[in-house]
């Protein structure tokens, strides 16, 4: 048994491959639809020349064989009447009729045929035929049979000439024209209606070799162009391919890309402020990265640096604080504010060096298998103090069963407790809910308050660092204005989302959603971001 190349991957159907070609070509779309259209401009061109090379070619046969006839059938008049000794009897007079047309058709390339007119139920050769021999009679049409019926004038219709035997004397089958005309026999006064049977096979190999040679000048033509086309379209298209290739290359990171100029034209002036714009990019993003690159270090250095002192100032305020039974009462007030101040410092300086970690990209994660529900819990039970003094009850609904999902469990519990402080700040008394939902790719969990909510557009710069919705609320949980920043930055690095819903007066949620496996991409979440209790109301 043969095995497969498990790293073979297969190949993708013509038209698929096709369509994407057809996408991501311009080359090819220009050149495809340049030859359409030649194609199309040739058919309908040859089209109108075929026919009418045809319709001159048919008109000049049917008007000499017409003219050949008449002259025949006056011939035979005349003949018949300048030679009463004939006789009387009908047979002689039709031979005399046909014999000498027909020796005449043998030599000039045509048969003939004379029979009584139609009559509707008889045969053709009713009556008697005189004709040249071999003439199939099956090559004079009905219709034309039809037509004289009736006295009638000179009429003519296109057939195809069939032979009775090996061929006609000089008359080759195929395709062929009968002229039809009528003559009174004076031996029993009965009008007749002799037919001359022409060829038009001569006609029919000039048309044919009109025929290919349009279609080969035609084919050519369209091949002609297409090469034409696709050489002037690949000098315009090579440059944007190439421009396209460094601009990919500039959007990765090289930033010293450039584009080659070769010559005056317009492409080369394309490509030379092209490179003009790259140089100034690549110094705009230069500066930027060098000014980040201080900011971030500035911030660094400056919360490393303040560490030694405000460890010195923290042992001094808490030795202020623990002696301020002995003080008098207002500088009793001023160390617990002193010590208060401390500690609110303190967190923001933990949480300036958390910022500088992820902005220097050093933030890393210790994964494990992490259950929400119990992260949940834990972080009711560590806010239970801040939420009491506050008058609200924090509630958490879980499915049975619980929501793991594999992630650092310091961050996600930053990231839960950042959420439900926040929410405890602003929910007005009014009782908050955290719920849990997983599937089988991620695991969510929702905090939901009924407070001041957020207003449009909020829902956004709820995440920007240091923003607050209404500057002149004090924050009663102590937060430094960097709890929601670093949420977000630890849910991105564990490739979740962070979300946040809002309405003014009606209270906001906001939505953590992990997938159950680490380097695993979210598409959706088990949790909707806007309470179900909106949606009902709505």
């Amino acid at each position: 048994m043969s095995g497969q190349n498990p790293s073979a991957s297969p190949r993708r159907p013509w038209p698929r491959r096709a369509l994407t070609l057809w996408r991501r070509s311009l080359q090819v779309r220009v050149v495809a639809s340049t030859v359409s259209l030649t194609v199309l401009v040739t058919c309908s061109l040859t089209w109108f020349l075929l026919s009418n090379v045809k319709e001159g070619l048919l008109d000049q046969r049917v008007n000499r064989v017409v003219a050949e006839s008449v002259a025949e059938v006056e011939d035979a008049v005349n003949r018949l009447e300048a030679s009463p000794g004939i006789g009387t009897e009908v047979d002689a007079q039709q031979r005399a009729v046909v014999d000498p047309i027909r020796e005449r058709g043998a030599a000039r390339g045509f048969a003939v045929a004379l029979t009584l007119p139609y009559e509707e139920g008889q045969p053709l050769s009713y009556g008697g035929i005189v004709k040249t021999d071999d003439l199939d009679m099956r090559s004079i049409p009905d219709d034309l049979r039809r037509a004289f019926a009736n006295d009638h004038s000179t009429a003519h219709e296109f057939t195809d000439v069939v032979s009775t035997g090996s061929e006609i004397a000089g008359v080759p089958e195929g395709p062929g024209v009968v002229v039809a005309q009528q003559l009174k026999l004076p031996a029993d006064g009965k009008t007749y209606t002799l037919y001359f049977v022409f060829s038009l096979s001569q006609q029919s190999e000039t048309l044919a070799l009109v025929t290919r040679s349009v279609l080969t000048a035609g084919i050519f033509l369209a091949f002609l162009v297409g090469a034409i086309t696709f050489v002037v379209a690949r000098q315009v298209v090579a440059p944007v391919r190439q421009t396209r290739e460094v601009a990919e290359r500039l959007a990765s990171g090289h930033l010293q890309e450039r584009l080659q100029v070769r010559g005056e034209d317009d492409l080369a002036r394309l490509a030379s402020s092209f490179n003009h714009m790259a140089s100034n990019l690549q110094r705009q993003i230069l500066q930027l990265e060098e000014l980040s690159r201080m900011q971030r270090r500035f911030v660094s250095d400056v919360s490393h640096e303040l560490r030694t002192p405000l460890t010195t100032v923290r042992m001094a305020g808490d030795m202020l604080h623990d002696a301020r039974d002995d003080m008098d009462p207002v500088t009793a007030r001023a160390a617990e504010l002193l010590h208060t101040e401390i500690e609110r410092f303190e967190l923001l300086l933990a949480d300036l060096l958390e910022i500088s970690r992820f902005d220097a990209g050093a933030a890393v994660l210790d994964l494990d298998d992490v259950d929400l529900v119990q992260v949940a819990h834990h972080v009711v039970e560590v806010t239970k103090p801040l939420a009491d003094a506050r008058n609200v009850a924090v509630l958490v609904e879980a499915p049975d069963g619980p929501g793991i999902a594999e992630a650092d469990v310091r961050r996600v519990q930053r990231i839960v407790r950042n959420l439900v402080t926040n929410a405890i700040d602003h929910a007005e008394g009014r009782d908050i809910v955290i719920r849990i939902g997983h599937d089988a790719s991620s695991t969510a969990l929702t905090v939901r308050d009924h407070g001041v909510g957020l207003g449009p557009g909020e829902s956004a710069m709820v995440f920007n660092r240091f923003w607050r919705a209404d500057p002149a609320r004090a924050r009663t949980s102590g937060g430094t204005g960097l709890g929601l920043s670093i949420s977000l930055e630890d849910a991105r690095l564990h490739g979740g989302w962070l979300q946040a819903w809002g309405r003014r007066g009606e209270g906001a949620q906001f939505r953590l959603t992990l997938p159950r496996h680490s380097g695993q991409l979210l598409r959706h979440s088990p949790l909707p971001l806007v309470p179900v209790d909106e949606d009902a109301t709505q």
